[in-house]
């Protein structure tokens, strides 16, 4: 009879038991990974997509990968559905500083780890590692050889990011951090173009009638930069300095070409890998291993003459 009873315990146990891994309180989930991103044209995000989906296969799992477009509602309907398909951890790029904690605590609370790469959140305690590249480090080196090829004065234009994009917000302070040191450096105009190509050709297609004495054009990201470079050369203004911000391929090709004349490299793919990579290690162990949250990972300044050294955000 107690030979009975122990047997019916442990039946009655280990189902409750196998919802948790190594003794975590974490679900035990699938081998699938999610991995989700803002877009699947822009480069930068393809880039991270494919460094996270190559990392996650090569640790033996299987990915999911999906695009949110920036749409916190559409973020939402993918985070529901990699907690209906029961997750190992989802890698997410987010929409939406405000909106996205929200979304994340949904798949914490359902027992799924969540990693954020390249845009942060605000909150702590959400995310188990949040792989951000260094952005204000990164805007000051922009900032810094911008300044130095304006010859330290001039009228410029500065294009900002998605105003919802912590990482507009940080990128500007980090390049007024430095310009605004150069009394002789007059910002003329501060105009979002939403990271958008077409958007920053129409910005500055505008500013330029507008403000013919422009010298130079900081850009928060190399797709405004593309945009910026392609309304300068229509307007007959290849006089005009432009400096990007990403590492973007079509940049890189460009300041070879002489066009576009700095960029600020982001290690994009070096964040996807160590967030899957954390990912995998927190699945096994329960743990990231790491003391922080928030892992920051330098940027680098990229110059015409060693933009040929450079590809998919990685050196050759």
């Amino acid at each position: 009879m107690l030979k009975k009873l122990i047997v019916l315990v442990l039946v009655l146990l280990v189902p409750a038991g196998l919802l948790f891994a190594g003794g975590q309180g974490e679900k035990k989930a699938s081998n699938l990974m999610a991995i989700i991103t803002p877009d699947k044209d822009n480069t930068f995000f393809i880039a991270e997509s494919d460094a996270a989906k190559a990392k996650a296969e090569s640790l033996g799992y299987e990915t999911w990968l999906a695009v949110h477009g920036d749409d916190p509602n559409v973020e939402s309907d993918l985070i529901d559905t990699a907690i209906s398909r029961n997750a190992a951890a989802i890698i997410i790029d987010i929409a939406n500083a405000d909106a996205s904690p929200n979304n994340l605590r949904r798949a914490t609370e359902a027992g799924i780890p969540v990693f954020c790469m390249d845009r942060e959140i605000n909150v702590t305690g959400i995310a188990k590692a949040q792989l951000i590249s260094d952005n204000f480090q990164g805007a000051q080196l922009g900032a810094e050889y911008f300044v130095k090829l304006m010859g330290e004065k001039g009228n410029y234009v500065e294009l900002v990011g998605k105003e919802s994009d912590t990482n507009a917000g940080v990128r500007s302070q980090g390049f007024h951090s430095i310009i605004d040191q150069y009394p002789n450096m007059k910002m003329v105009a501060r105009q979002t173009a939403n990271w958008s190509q077409t958007e920053a050709y129409s910005v500055i297609e505008s500013l330029l009638q507008a403000n013919p004495k422009i010298n130079g054009i900081i850009c928060g990201n190399d797709t405004m930069a593309l945009g910026s470079q392609a309304a300068i050369e229509a307007a007959g203004r290849p006089d005009i300095i432009v400096m990007g911000f990403d590492g973007n391929d079509n940049v890189l090709d460009s300041m070879l070409q002489g066009k576009i004349d700095g960029t600020v490299m982001q290690p994009n793919a070096l964040n996807a890998e160590m967030a899957v990579e954390l990912a995998d290690k927190y699945i096994k162990t329960g743990s990231t291993g790491m003391a922080q949250e928030k892992i920051l990972n330098g940027c680098f300044l990229i110059t015409p003459d060693e933009a040929d050294e450079w590809r998919g955000y990685k050196k050759l």
